[in-house]
């Protein structure tokens, strides 16, 4: 489902912050109250979970309504880490989801947009790619709007520090770009941030000097026509269009310009734009040095 086209991108109403309760939440969470703060949104500080079957026994034993332990611990330990990142959001407020993440997060954003998820990301390793990829990548692709990730590669959020001075939008050519485009502009402007942008395109795109330069002018073509009112926010960097591995050199570029914000374009319900296969794009989540916007279009 897409947030609809009159849906304002900036300011969010709300942030919804969801956690597991892991050490990979803890850098998320420490971003999500800085970010309520900025736009004055409400916090939601969301956990989603599947009781147990003994739990569900309990739940609906003679028909009553009745708490498990297991529910009662997930309230306690919900409401304590929503008393943990509150600090700095006006309003904050713990909410504990029946069902599974994938379904129940992006459900709860939708019904509180224009909002923003935050959630960390953890690993790098195939199986733990497998098992944390699946729920975060599920998130990002059905939201219909932006989350973003908090890799393990990112340093803990220093809130004496201002937010994102210096973006990143690494996109390609595709209809969803049009759409990142803006929110990168619209970030950018909110933040009185830097924006650069990126496109990477194979070796065998660009046979000659002459294709090189004719795709470097189309792109610049249309890159303005993508967000208009954000076009003068574009800045021109020598690397505006790069040949070779569009993960490798992207993670390359984050680190030599020292980015603390990645704007990447998502394909709602297909492949992230930057391969085929999504190890490329989680490869990126998974280990750039700053915080990932995704934007689902």
């Amino acid at each position: 489902m897409n947030v609809p086209a009159n849906t304002p991108l900036l300011p969010f109403k709300t942030i919804v912050y969801a956690t597991d309760f892991s050490t990979c939440s803890e850098n998320a969470g420490l971003y999500a109250p800085l970010l309520a703060r900025k736009f004055d949104a409400e916090l939601l500080v969301a956990h989603a979970f599947v009781l147990s079957y003994p739990a569900m026994e309990v739940e609906a034993e003679d028909g009553q309504i009745k708490k498990s332990e297991e529910r009662k611990r997930l309230e306690a330990a919900l409401a304590e880490t929503t008393r943990r990142f509150r600090d700095g959001a006006s309003r904050a407020v713990p909410v504990l989801l029946d069902g599974d993440p994938r379904e129940q997060v992006p459900r709860l954003a939708r019904e509180h947009a224009p909002s923003l998820i935050v959630l960390g990301t953890k690993g790098r390793g195939r199986m733990e790619r497998g098992v944390i990829g699946s729920v975060a990548e599920r998130i990002m692709r059905v939201t219909g709007g932006p989350a973003l990730t908090v890799g393990p590669e990112v340093p803990t959020c220093d809130s004496s520090r201002p937010l994102f001075q210096r973006m990143l939008y690494a996109t390609g050519l595709s209809p969803a770009a049009a759409r990142g485009a803006a929110y990168a502009g619209a970030m950018a402007q909110a933040f009185g941030s830097s924006l650069e942008v990126l496109h990477v395109v194979h070796p065998e795109d660009v046979a000659d000097k002459d294709r090189f330069d004719q795709l470097h002018r189309r792109f610049r073509a249309v890159l303005d026509e993508m967000a208009p009112q954000h076009a003068e926010r574009f800045s021109q960097p020598e690397g505006l269009v790069e040949v070779g591995s569009a993960h490798e050199r992207i993670l390359e570029y984050l680190q030599e310009n020292h980015a603390d914000l990645l704007v990447l374009s998502i394909r709602q319900s297909s492949h992230l734009w930057l391969q085929s296969r999504l190890s490329g794009a989680f490869h990126i989540i998974a280990n750039a040095p700053c915080p990932v916007l995704t934007i689902t279009g």
